[in-house]
Parts: structure tokens; C-alpha cells; sequence
């Protein structure tokens, strides 16, 4: 039977790959995700959990030399990395550190620093940051604008994007107008 209808038994055979092959390509692709989770979506437990590891201390603290000695005879003994490395150390040493002036959005608030570890995703090292930066207070950064939270995002680093990821601006407003019961319904405990 196979030899009288062997044409149509490889259109059929070429069309049951086609159809496989169409499954098994369409088949394993993962839905496309519009909007990644966040620990606040799941409740105050993980967002709880997690300003605990931020405000913990570090596990280990090194201090790096300021300055490093290249070896005698350096300059003319050495190999290539050696050569560029103390190269680069000399200017490094010759340069003069300027601060530069930090334009930071801040509102001028009498008064003593707030505790802004109270808001959560902010942990100590953010904290010496904006401090740095001169932000102590809950009102500065209930204040900040679209703009300056773009501006602040250019000097956070690793950091950028959390301001506006854990929603900061509405944190501040709330602590500083001192509604904890509101902040604890949308944010957790304090």
C-alpha cells in the first residue's frame, strides 16, 4: 500500500514535522511578564526580613591601603603590569582631591535628623549616602520631585532605582506627617 501512495505518505509525513516542530517551538516560550514582582506585593513579612539584612552589619570589613610601595626596582626590572601599576599609583598620588559641590534637591528643615532607616529599602549604608549628601529629614525627601529623584538616581550607584522602587517620597510623606497608622497598613511595621 506504502508503494502505490508513497507521495502522499511523505506530504503527510512532511506536514506531521511541520505541525511538531510548530508545537514544540510555541510551546515552550514562557509568558512575557509586564510587570516584575516586588517583596511589598507579598506582605510586610519579606519587606520585614529584608531591612533586616540591610540594616545588619557587614560580615567582613576590609580596609585597603591607601598607598602601596611598588617594589625596589620597579620601574626597570619589572614586568608590564608592574610598570602600569606604579605608573598608575604616581598619578593617583599626585592628583589633589576636589570636592566637588553636590546639588542634591534638599529642603531646609530646622531641627534635629530624622531616623530614616525608617523607611523601608533604606539601610545603612544609603543612610551615610544621603547623609553625605546632606538628607536628614523626612520633609527633604517627601519634597522631591520627578527630576530630582532622576538627579539623586545619577549619584546612588548600585542603589539607583530604589528611591522610586520602594516608593520613598510616599514613606516620607507619611512619617512626616506622623500617620503610622497609615504607614503600617501600606508599608508594615515600623
Amino acid at each position: 500500500m506504502i508503494e502505490a501512495n508513497w507521495l502522499i505518505f511523505i506530504a503527510a509525513l512532511l506536514v506531521g514535522i511541520a505541525v511538531a516542530y510548530w508545537l514544540f517551538v510555541h510551546g515552550t516560550k514562557p509568558p512575557r511578564r509586564d510587570r516584575r514582582p516586588d517583596v511589598l506585593d507579598e506582605g510586610a513579612a519579606p519587606a520585614q526580613r529584608n531591612q533586616a539584612l540591610i540594616d545588619a552589619p557587614p560580615a567582613a570589613q576590609v580596609d585597603a591601603p591607601v598607598h602601596i610601595d611598588p617594589p625596589a626596582m620597579a620601574g626597570t626590572m619589572a614586568g608590564i603590569g608592574e610598570v602600569i601599576a606604579v605608573a598608575a599609583q604616581e598619578e593617583v598620588d599626585n592628583l589633589a582631591p576636589e570636592p566637588a559641590p553636590e546639588t542634591v534637591p534638599e529642603v531646609a528643615g530646622a531641627g534635629e535628623a530624622d531616623d530614616l532607616r525608617k523607611i523601608k529599602g533604606l539601610g545603612p549604608k544609603m543612610l551615610t549616602l544621603l547623609t553625605s549628601l546632606g538628607i536628614t529629614r523626612y520633609e527633604q525627601i517627601a519634597a522631591w520631585s520627578d527630576a530630582e529623584l532622576d538627579e539623586l538616581d545619577t549619584k546612588l550607584g548600585s542603589f539607583a532605582g530604589r528611591p522610586r522602587r520602594d516608593n520613598w517620597v510616599e514613606q516620607a510623606k507619611l512619617l512626616a506627617g506622623g500617620d503610622t497608622g497609615a504607614y503600617e497598613a501600606k508599608f508594615g511595621k515600623l
